[in-house]
């Protein structure tokens, strides 16, 4: 007798909640789309890019309740491996910051025809904060394959010299493409060992673009969204950023795969507490052997490389040097940068010299037949095609 009042109350309880959820879904939806489609206006030129979404509850049962077995990468944001219509996906939240999702899904769509970018398949704008799928990178984050102190935790085997040069290349290519494919010049302004993933075959995947800004039409600098001491040191000084700011990134991005070190947590070399392993590299690099610099698991490799080895290696330790220089405007572009690994990975697979030194980069190019300053006269019409239809057709699911 007692239970007859309790189960309509029971009822009408969890009938308030669906209704409750299913109105705080349309909300967040309405929300995250109005943000989705503002971004999409001025990173795109008003074309579309159709993306498809993904409910709640796909979500919830690609990663089985959003399980801790199945985190793969753990922090804000946080990556999940899933299963999703019939494909393992990686699954990003980034929780509490809608904004910066919405801005890293429409750069990685911008750039998904780019093969050295973490391809976006869709999205659930259902959640405060959305939720995007991705491609998956089955050999996780590159820091754990560089770092010593992972490699050595994890029990990896270390990655060899010609691979990190190739991941090396590859990066590089992608930020040139990032700074002059488009309109407007895109900043990456996160580029980290942290930031790339790598796929089965250890290709590696540009990812993390939330904090990435466009500098407007017209315009040479734009506003920096954040500062931090281990940024190029233009930001904190001025609040202004131009590409060259992820020139620095990607030079210091080239020390760490030299080294083997973390820039926020070295361990390999006893650095001042307020120094970094950029400085710590400009101080010594005039008096220091390389073998004092470079990853011992580098110098350990077995073959004939020999002195072609070392010589590349300084080579690609002159290269860093130039692209983290105080002055912006001594660094080369990314484009002028992308040219350089490519003319250091021939070194060692046809002999060919390197010739001068490397800190001349503008010098060097223009010894060469009339190279441009942008990546869309430099690249064959085929693959600017490639990243400005990227914008104009869906995303495979």
């Amino acid at each position: 007798m007692r239970w007859s009042w309790f189960m309509p109350y029971h009822f009408f309880i969890k009938r308030k909640q669906r209704e409750e959820r299913k109105e705080r879904e349309e909300r967040a939806f309405y929300e995250n789309g109005s943000l989705l489609l503002e971004k999409l206006i001025v990173c795109c030129n008003a074309k579309p890019i159709p993306i498809p979404t993904f409910s709640p509850q796909q979500l919830l049962l690609a990663t089985n309740n959003f399980s801790f077995s199945e985190q793969l990468l753990i922090g804000n944001p946080i990556w999940y491996k899933g299963s999703l219509e019939g494909r393992i996906v990686l699954i990003k939240r980034l929780d509490g910051w809608a904004n910066l999702a919405i801005n890293d899904l429409v750069i990685s769509a911008q750039m998904s025809g780019h093969s050295n970018v973490l391809k976006p398949i869709g999205c659930c704008l259902h959640t405060p904060s959305p939720i995007f799928v991705f491609e998956f990178a089955a050999n996780g984050v590159l820091a754990d394959r560089i770092y010593v102190s992972r490699v050595t935790e994890r029990q990896h085997q270390p990655m060899g010299w010609e691979r990190r040069l190739k991941i090396a290349r590859q990066i590089a290519h992608a930020l040139s493409y990032l700074h002059t494919a488009f309109p407007r010049p895109v900043i990456h302004m996160n580029i980290q060992m942290r930031s790339i993933l790598l796929d089965e075959h250890d290709v590696p995947k540009l990812s993390s673009f939330y904090i990435s800004v466009s500098i407007p039409e017209g315009e040479v600098d734009v506003d920096a969204p954040l500062r931090s001491t281990f940024m190029a040191p233009e930001l904190n000084a001025t609040g202004k950023v131009t590409e060259k700011a992820d020139v620095y990134d990607f030079g210091r991005f080239l020390f760490e795969l030299l080294t083997g070190d973390d820039s926020l947590n070295i361990t390999r070399f006893t650095i001042d507490k307020d120094s970094s392993l950029v400085e710590y590299i400009h101080n010594r690099a005039q008096g220091s052997c390389i073998n004092e610099i470079v990853d011992p698991a580098i110098l350990a490799e077995d073959g004939e490389a020999g002195v072609s080895l070392l010589r590349q290696l300084q080579a690609v330790v002159d290269l860093a040097l130039t692209c983290t220089e105080e002055d912006p405007q001594t660094r080369p572009t990314m484009v002028d940068v992308t040219k350089q690994l490519r003319r250091i990975e021939r070194f060692t697979q046809t002999g060919e010299e390197l010739g001068g030194n490397l800190q001349n980069l503008k010098l060097l190019e223009s010894v060469e037949e009339h190279a441009s300053a942008s990546l869309k006269r430099n690249a064959s019409s085929d693959e600017i095609q490639a990243v400005n239809e990227a914008s104009e057709r869906p995303l495979e699911v």
